[in-house]
């Protein structure tokens, strides 16, 4: 990573690397606020490999601080913002943080206070640096922490930089934690920095984009697809701390934006605001989105109603990167029912229950392998050794179809497919049959018990506005539409689907929000 930040201070140094609300860096400026805080964090006591958290919202001081403990040789350590106390703290002491910058004001919600309402001792956080708000006991404010930096520790700052290698650990990020105890994903700078070199390969990113990010940056979307991949082709960055579609609107108007990536819940809010129309959109050139439930429909809408020239969909996860990805040109059917093809660089197979290749067109695990393939699980050697084989290759824990065109379709996962009498029913599949439903605009399914199948499958819905169909009557319509086992038993009208912050459905809550009871099959 200090390669590519010395390279891009040299390359685009007075280019604009940064805009927020009143502040506007140039790359020149960021390399050299990076530097300050690394060598802060040298006088702090920092070594190289020690661990560094940011628990903050996407702004300009993430960037420094991602940029200048990278340069330090420290680690990156991103904390989820909507994590609570308690869950903050299981990260910071199972990583050994020496460090922390975060916030005290976030949309009403102080981090130190959460984290110290906890009560839990962790005794390898030294220092606490308050990025935005005030600087509460005990912790330091960002101007007054920078300031450590001397004469001494820039230039250790530059030696320690210049000694980083590819093979050395860059980033620790947690998985989303809705399955249980989030893993940390051991990540090295090789592989880090070819997640964000290939994403510029594949959107044509460059200097002249002025790239508005709505992912966080504690996620690999928003972290190594957003931040590096802007610094390694020299484009603007433009951190957003919320998703708010109005917002995003006049961002775009006023800032002339070209990349605009996120979640498919992004693009139908850009689409359903009823002002829409006031704003210019016209600078807009990328989108990339990806799950495993895009109805066609919206991929049509944002083709012909949004003035994208390149519509990406992609299939990526914390431990590999970006695996696969389709490609500008591919047909709107295409784009919103597959994940494209292998990445260059990337292996993929789909195999059976043992390990041994499907049939083409069957579904199975999906297996990668390739440069971006995490190193390890943080103390977990044991997940680490069933998740990554000896030879390199990893189990998602996905399931997917390649089709006759080469194209991977992911299909759920492998502990959201349920069985129903004896028929394997894979979400996913039944979530986009759901969506092609006139009536339907978001749709989840899980399983169920059942007394007589095992399982069967339960819908939730989010209705179209205005729309006025029963429960039953999209029960009835999925009879004509699917096999008979598909066919959800159960259907849920709801408001709204629990999503996590990077816009993935948790179906972890919908299964804990009525716990099922084993009831007949009709």
């Amino acid at each position: 990573m200090p390669g590519v930040v010395a390279s891009a201070a040299e390359r685009f140094g007075g280019r604009t690397a940064v805009v927020e609300d009143g502040i506007r860096l140039s790359y020149r400026e960021l390399v050299e606020r990076s530097r300050h805080l690394g060598a802060a964090l040298v006088a702090a006591g920092v070594e190289p490999r020690d661990r560094v958290a940011v628990w903050a919202f996407n702004c300009t001081e993430w960037i420094v601080a991602f940029l200048g403990l990278s340069g330090a040789g420290a680690v990156l350590v991103p904390v989820n913002t909507r994590f609570k106390g308690a869950e903050a703290a299981d990260i910071l002491l199972r990583s050994r943080a020496k460090v922390l910058v975060t916030v005290t004001d976030f949309l009403g919600t102080d981090y130190v206070a959460m984290l110290r309402g906890t009560g839990t001792d962790l005794p390898d956080l030294g220092t606490v640096v308050v990025a935005r708000g005030p600087a509460v006991e005990g912790t330091e404010s960002w101007e007054a922490f920078t300031a450590r930096a001397t004469a001494d520790g820039l230039a250790e700052f530059d030696r320690r930089s210049a000694a980083v290698t590819a093979d050395d650990p860059c980033d620790i990020l947690f998985t989303s934690g809705t399955t249980g105890v989030p893993k940390g994903v051991v990540q090295n700078h090789g592989g880090t920095t070819q997640v964000a070199a290939d994403w510029v390969a594949m959107t044509g990113l460059d200097a002249d984009d002025r790239y508005l990010m709505v992912n966080p940056y504690f996620h690999m979307f928003g972290l190594k697809a957003g931040i590096l991949a802007a610094v390694s082709a020299g484009a603007t960055m433009i951190p957003e701390p919320v998703f708010d579609v109005d917002r995003v609107l006049r961002r775009v108007a006023e800032e002339g934006v070209t990349v605009l990536p996120g979640a498919p819940t992004l693009y139908q809010g850009m689409l359903d605001h009823p002002d829409r129309d006031r704003y210019d959109l016209s600078s807009l050139r990328v989108a990339v989105t990806g799950a495993a439930d895009i109805p066609v429909e919206l991929i049509r809408r944002v083709d012909t109603e949004l003035p994208f020239s390149v519509v990406i969909t992609g299939y990526g996860l914390t431990e590999g990167g970006t695996a696969a990805a389709t490609s500008p040109g591919d047909d709107v059917e295409t784009v919103a029912t597959t994940v494209g093809r292998p990445r260059p660089g990337f292996e993929l197979r789909i195999v059976d229950g043992v390990g041994r290749d499907v049939e083409p067109g069957q579904p199975g695990e999906i297996l990668l392998r390739g440069g971006s393939i995490m190193d390890h699980y943080l103390d977990d050697p044991e997940a680490t050794a069933q998740a990554r084989s000896a030879d390199g290759w990893l189990r998602t824990g996905d399931l997917g179809i390649v089709d006759a065109a080469g194209c991977l379709r992911i299909v759920g996962r492998s502990k959201d497919m349920f069985i129903v009498g004896g028929f394997n029913a894979y979400p996913a599949e039944i979530e986009n049959a759901l969506l092609r439903h006139p009536d339907v605009s978001q749709a989840a399914v899980i399983g169920i018990p059942d007394a007589r199948l095992g399982e069967v499958g339960m819908a939730f819905i989010v209705l179209q506005p205005g729309a006025a169909v029963t429960g039953d009557d999209i029960r009835g319509w999925c009879r004509d539409q699917m096999a008979n086992y598909k066919v959800p038993r159960a259907v849920e009208l709801v408001d709204d689907l629990p999503r996590n912050a990077t816009g993935k459905v948790v179906k972890d809550v919908l299964r804990n929000r009525t716990p099922p009871q084993p009831r007949p099959s009709t």
